[in-house]
């Protein structure tokens, strides 16, 4: 309105001329940006300390004025609003953001990975995450602990699915700890069923953020993936969590596999090979694959 009204002063006093039509908006273009933008961004952003009171005592007494002309509009936008319930923003709006930030030094890119994984986090599940059963390590709870010992006897995890009769009959889990302790204790006879812990057993389509709740309130660490027949397809920790949060592998010094899904991959191929299913240079489809390699025994 005000462009406007310029516009016509200008014409009235020199009517048509160069300088009503180029002169006066230029003039009122850089007037605009220097007296509106630049020049208050600018005392804004180095004299912030000292305007920080008088701007909040500025405002409340806008915001006061303003309040009905405020409430109006309110009431304008929510009558003319189609759907009632929608959210302003959207999990690609924050997504974006989280973009944005980290290209402008807001964030480091750790932190924007982590935010953009967050708001994907309930779009993964537990089969996603999941150490597959062809890789996965289980032994027979009637085993002695000092046999399971002499077995493994530089095992790398620290907990132990044990069985009932095979890997599909899942009764609990050992501590590679408690399992130490029995043998200083000299009670390496007794079978590992003594020391079986409870285990947590979710399904193949559990959501990620459901079972870090699950895990956090049972305050477990592992718990048996079952498929849609019942049988074992394989097993999630709390690490396996965390890991889709940050994106990123938790590889200690005593692991020499980042991610067990994809040795499970590789070993199906090879059997896969071996039984004809494939051409000795031919690859499995990555979706067969994933299918297929949470089931059969390791």
């Amino acid at each position: 309105v005000g462009a406007i009204g310029v516009g016509a002063q200008a014409t009235s006093i020199w009517g048509a001329s160069i300088i009503s039509t180029a002169v006066v908006p230029v003039i009122m273009t850089l007037a605009i940006l220097i007296l509106s933008e630049i020049i208050p961004k600018t005392i804004g952003a180095n004299y912030w300390k000292e305007l920080a009171g008088f701007t909040v005592s500025s405002l409340k007494i806008i915001m006061w004025i303003l309040a009905p002309l405020v409430f109006i509009s309110q009431l304008i936008t929510k009558a003319l609003k189609k759907d009632k319930k929608a959210s302003v923003l959207s999990r690609a709006d924050f997504g974006a953001m989280a973009e944005l930030g980290s290209q402008q030094g807001v964030f480091d890119e750790g932190e924007s990975n982590i935010l953009r994984n967050l708001l994907r986090f309930n779009t993964i599940f537990a089969k996603n995450v999941m150490t597959p059963r062809t890789v996965m390590i289980a032994a027979d709870q009637q085993t002695t602990i000092r046999a399971f010992h002499d077995q493994h006897p530089h095992l790398r995890f620290s907990r132990i699915p044990v069985y009932e009769s095979s890997q599909d009959h899942i009764t609990g889990y050992v501590l590679k700890d408690e399992v130490l302790k029995k043998l200083v204790d000299n009670n390496g006879d007794e079978p590992l069923s003594t020391i079986k812990r409870e285990v947590l057993a979710v399904k193949e389509d559990f959501p990620i953020p459901d079972l870090f709740n699950h895990f956090t309130e049972k305050r477990e660490h592992i718990a048996m993936v079952v498929d849609e027949f019942g049988g074992t397809a394989g097993l999630v920790t709390m690490e396996d969590v965390i890991e889709t949060l940050l994106g990123l592998e938790i590889v200690d010094e005593q692991d020499n596999t980042a991610d067990m899904q994809a040795l499970a991959r590789k070993q199906w191929e090879v059997r896969a090979r071996n039984i004809g299913l494939l051409e000795p240079d031919e690859r499995l489809p990555e979706q067969q694959i994933d299918e297929s390699s949470g089931r059969g025994d390791a």
